[in-house]
């Protein structure tokens, strides 16, 4: 009776702050009251599953509550919780099982049954502490039973031993290599779950499991389905016990837990939320305003990559393009002197750097295997007659790489008299100001983010729709944007959809009227000096009046202004009023490069009406178009940009009208630079792009194709699916630049060859097309043609407007 007085007074909302002595049912152990209320009914079976985003595990568990809830009498509850990484991300799966109504909450913290997908959890979650005494705990990891003892961390064999955990550990990810499925682990750990856990019987759960792989896999084609049929009938034959001693409850060694530490707020209130503690935080540890600091990827180091790419110096022709490719900025050249290099590792080799300008220096290509996601874009494009990159198991590599990535990170940046930006290969001895961000791996969108950063990015300011691009590019605890050894970085916020044109608009016109301001009394200081015969500041004044508008220019006379402005700003003179005015808006000073983000569902759909209001105001504003050609945030929609014949939500029978031809639209104006490119086919003009569009004083877009994981396709040949839609025609490359009128020149430049590429063979290797020949067999031959004809005659439009 007290224990349903509680419950009641527990419903209407109070507070129970006191604990009960329930003596019969629960044999005279005591409970918090919210506990015993929240019990799972007795045979219950309750189960936590790690894993990392788009390796399958939650398409898995949701098939499995599919399969219970439909093949038993039993009662499933599943809630799925995910960090804000894109793929990649950490993803915690609470699934409960019972024989009666299960009105649990939905976080599980005693466990029956815990599978860890990715090894390099072990070091940094607390998941075992989450198991009950007796029950099962599962591991995806390389090592065998007998190698496993010495690769744990010492507080993990204490809990597993003291807790007496049945502990098994299986090498998913060399099943799924072998069968061609890639970093999908899904129905192999499903598959042991199924055996280990006895929910239903593993005969049963076997013939469910292929159904269940069958109808979510059939769309992909009959050769997917098997492979997903092999991973179930192979896991259980490479599932081994770990027979672990007694003596690990008191085990003292072990590897190291990983303890990320950083700046003071990484430490206090980042690194909490990455522990998935975060809940515990109070409201104050955060910014009123939502400020937040930049450059804090640095500190995550996720570890979850299964391969990452090693450096052999012999084949290395030092193009850097592995470089300018990397999703994640992983991967970078560094040049340095001899007396620079003293200190480094042993195996932190270098060869002699290639040019005139760099005659002297030492040269390697460097990655952070603990920053890495695996994706192997780098080695895919390395154009050497012999790799230059070899990907190779973290475990082999790890210690030494992530030692030589930490000396790298000491080493001063590559001084610009040593580079050429108007080169791919020079662009990448600059430090990327967009780092370690939470994109996919093998992701098409970040290397073109991170590439603008490179060229403009210590005078930027971004305006970001909400996409892709804004939850890699600024979701909570961290943010990729950083700074270069000047403490110089891009400035960062996110917008809607529906206004994010005008938001950055608004921000541009804002520093419009800042400088206008400043302008005023630069002039008027210029006459003061002039007045008083001081000739070096006339000409520190004039020349930022000068030069103002022009970025080199405004950035050396700023320099200039500002060191006199430091020198007499309290000399106690008639103009201390003036002088202190214009040094505290000197972030003013140096021109701004403004920068408008978003995907194509942004641009060509919801904010449209924004992209067209910018684009017509002729004002000096960039807009970075990453097109997917569908919304691939939200799971795949289809927007205006999708292709006819491509398969997407909303296009379930393929999309029925062509693409929307958005650079034509913006070039109908006369006076916005246009550009179309694709990195993967022709990095040089995408460089090329860029610079020209940042330099024009007027409206720019640039739009920039990007392959997606929503495409269908192996990630780690973004950049060759890339040029394959150039080479077919599929995607066209241009200029349009409205300086060269001024010159009577053609301002329209296709960049783009005569397509040599089989169009059919294009569609056919990205599952939102070939999907559409197994499901619509009677429409998708007339649906490929017509999406072939839309591309023709997208390209004779173009090559008409090359050819006045």
């Amino acid at each position: 009776s007290m224990v349903n007085a509680v419950y009641k007074n527990a419903k209407r909302g109070g507070k129970t702050n006191f604990t009960v002595g329930i003596e019969d049912d629960l044999s005279n152990s005591s409970l918090k009251i919210d506990e015993f209320i929240n019990a799972a009914p007795a045979g219950t079976i309750r189960c936590k599953f790690w894993g990392l985003g788009s390796d399958g595990t939650v398409g898995a568990n949701k098939n499995s509550i599919k399969i219970i809830g439909d093949h038993t009498n039993k009662f499933v509850q599943g809630y799925f919780a995910y960090d804000s990484k894109k793929s990649g991300g950490v993803t915690i799966s609470h699934l409960r099982f019972g024989n009666e109504p299960i009105k649990s909450s939905y976080l599980i913290d005693q466990a029956d049954f815990v599978a860890c997908s990715t090894p390099s959890y072990l070091f940094r979650y607390d998941m075992v502490s989450d198991i009950r005494e007796g029950g099962t705990f599962l591991i995806n990891s390389i090592w065998s039973p007998e190698e496993i003892g010495a690769q744990l961390p010492a507080k993990v064999k204490n809990i597993i031993a003291s807790k007496k955990l049945k502990f098994y550990t299986i090498d998913a990810n060399a099943i799924a290599a072998k069968l061609g499925l890639g970093g999908r682990t899904n129905t192999i750990l499903q598959a042991s779950f199924f055996y280990l856990s006895q929910v239903i019987p593993y005969a049963d759960a076997e013939s469910y499991m292929k159904k269940a792989a069958e109808k979510s896999y059939k769309k992909k084609g009959d050769a997917i389905v098997k492979m997903n049929f092999d991973a179930i009938d192979n896991a259980t034959q490479q599932l081994f016990e770990v027979k672990y001693p007694e003596d690990w409850a008191t085990a003292t060694e072990g590897a190291a837990m990983q303890v990320p530490f950083g700046s003071d707020y990484f430490n206090s209130t980042i690194n909490p939320i990455l522990e998935q503690q975060g809940d515990k935080l109070p409201v104050s540890a955060f910014t009123p305003d939502g400020v937040v600091p930049t450059g804090t990827t640095q500190y995550e180091k996720r570890g979850i990559a299964v391969k990452v790419p090693v450096w052999v110096k012999e084949n290395c022709i030092q193009c850097n393009k592995c470089s300018a490719v990397c999703p994640h900025a992983v991967i970078r050249p560094t040049l340095a002197s001899e007396e620079e290099l003293k200190n480094a590792p042993a195996s932190f080799e270098t060869k002699d750097a290639i040019g005139v300008k760099v005659k002297g220096l030492k040269y390697r290509m460097q990655v952070s295997p603990f920053d890495c996601t695996g994706c192997g874009s780098c080695a895919q494009v390395c154009p050497a007659k012999e790799k230059a990159l070899l990907m190779k198991p973290i475990a082999e590599v790890v210690a030494a790489e992530a030692k030589n990535f930490e000396y790298s990170a000491t080493l001063p940046e590559t001084k610009a008299e040593y580079f050429d930006t108007n080169t791919i290969k020079g662009s990448q001895y600059k430090k990327p100001l967009f780092e370690y961000s939470g994109a996919c791996a093998g992701c098409g969108e970040t290397p073109y983010v991170k590439l603008v950063t490179q060229l403009f990015g210590d005078r930027m300011i971004i305006a970001n729709a909400t996409g892709c691009s804004s939850i890699y590019g600024g979701s909570a605890p961290t943010c990729p944007y950083t700074k270069n050894d000047k403490g110089h970085g891009p400035a960062w916020a996110n917008s809607l959809f529906e206004d994010n044109a005008e938001f950055g608009f608004g921000i541009h016109l804002a520093y419009k009227a800042r400088r206008a301001a400043i302008e005023t009394k630069i002039t008027a200081l210029k006459a003061a000096f002039e007045r008083a015969d001081y000739a070096e500041g006339v000409a520190a004044a004039d020349a930022w009046l000068v030069g103002k508008d022009d970025t080199d220019a405004s950035i050396a006379a700023s320099a200039s202004l500002i060191s006199i402005l430091e020198g007499c700003k309290d000399c106690g003179c008639d103009l201390d009023t003036l002088e202190q005015d214009i040094y505290k808006d000197k972030d003013c000073l140096v021109k701004k490069s403004i920068w408008i983000f978003g995907g194509d569902g942004w641009a060509y759909d919801i904010g449209y009406g924004g992209v067209d209001h910018v684009l017509a105001s002729g004002e000096d504003v960039n807009i970075l178009v990453l097109d997917t050609e569908v919304y691939s945030n939200t799971g795949g929609q289809a927007s205006k940009s999708t292709p006819t014949g491509s398969i997407a939500k909303f296009a379930a029978a393929g999309k029925r009208v062509k693409k929307k031809d958005l650079g034509m639209m913006a070039m109908s104006y006369g006076y916005v630079y246009v550009a179309q490119v694709a990195l993967g086919s022709n990095d040089a003009q995408v460089l090329k792009a860029l610079k020209e569009a940042e330099a024009y004083k007027g409206p720019s877009l640039v739009i920039a194709y990007a392959t997606c994981i929503n495409h269908g396709v192996n990630m780690t040949g973004a950049m060759a699916e890339m040029k394959k839609a150039v080479d077919c025609g599929y995607w066209n490359l241009y200029r349009y630049n409205p300086s060269l009128l001024e010159n009577n020149e053609n301002p329209f430049t296709l960049d783009s060859k005569d397509p040599t590429g089989d169009f059919g063979e294009f569609l056919q290797g990205e599952t939102r097309y070939s999907a559409l020949k197994k499901q619509y067999p009677a429409v998708a031959e007339s649906l490929y043609e017509k999406c072939k004809t839309d591309s023709e005659i997208r390209l004779a439009s173009y090559k008409a407007k090359a050819a006045k």
